[in-house]
């Protein structure tokens, strides 16, 4: 689905069916060097259970027109604009590493508007090590095989998903860095992460529950760098969930199925 978005054209994967804004919506946000592909399961899954699924290219990346956000702020504006352009008054916002910045962000600034949170593979502060910046830019296959390897806890998981989930993975970010011929948008989603200083002030602005899903064997997003996040949250007396996935940073592919559960056993509530 197509839609104009501050002027350009933004895809969004609705799951094969037909956009509904008057369904409860669920708005899908990849991490970086990635695309709307990798919440295959869960957005069609959801999309056949009663939602109105939205799984974002970002601006810059692969069918999406626009500048690459710079910024998880940016981003997240882009996240504002993406519901009023399509017309949905509330959705729920779910975000991988970088895009679950992108998500609790974009919920600080739509209060009422967001009403359920899930935040994979999450982490704050997220920095990036200095080296694999710099990688990310001047070297960019090199990092992104780094990577690939770090964001797993095995090459070769048990997961029943019919694929191999590195090659795909190296496959899938060589085309969405091919997609942006003006931007590096490996390097600069990285810079985004590393920069981003709003996250316990957003957290303490959402109104909605939230949810954290997490890889215990996470080497990207390490599940103690999300618990600064979680305590923000519990003191301010939000409804917090937690589930905790026995696999690395790419929760969607490792662990498809337990993902996908904890999703759609919070959107229930």
């Amino acid at each position: 689905m197509q839609i104009q978005v501050n002027g350009h054209k933004s895809y969004c994967y609705t799951g094969g069916k037909a956009f509904d804004a008057a369904k409860p919506s669920v708005v899908f946000i990849h991490g970086v060097l990635n695309d709307h592909s990798v919440w295959a399961l869960q957005s069609r899954y959801l999309a056949n259970h009663g939602w109105n699924v939205l799984a974002v290219d970002l601006p810059g990346h692969c069918r999406s027109a626009g500048d690459a956000p710079a910024s998880v702020e940016q981003a997240a504006q882009f996240i504002v604009a993406l519901l009023d352009a399509v017309g949905v008054q509330r959705a729920a916002l779910v975000g991988h590493s970088w895009g679950s910045l992108i998500a609790l962000e974009a919920a600080a600034r739509l209060k009422e508007r967001v009403s359920h949170l899930v935040l994979v593979g999450t982490a704050y502060p997220m920095k990036v090590s200095p080296a694999l910046i710099e990688s990310s830019l001047n070297e960019p296959e090199k990092a992104l095989r780094l990577v690939n390897v770090f964001s797993r806890s095995t090459l070769a998981p048990p997961s029943g998903a019919g694929f191999w989930v590195f090659g795909a993975g190296m496959a899938l970010g060589r085309k969405v860095l091919r997609s942006n011929p003006l931007v590096n948008v490996f390097h600069r989603g990285f810079v985004a992460c590393d920069s981003y200083a709003n996250g316990e002030n957003a957290m303490a602005q959402i109104t909605c529950p939230v949810l954290f899903v997490l890889g215990a064997q996470d080497q990207m997003t390490s599940p103690k760098a999300a618990q600064g996040l979680i305590g923000v949250a519990r003191q301010a007396g939000k409804a917090v969930q937690l589930s905790q996935l026995a696999v690395g940073h790419q929760q969607m592919s490792e662990a498809p199925d337990e993902t996908l559960f904890a999703i759609r056993d919070f959107l229930k509530q």
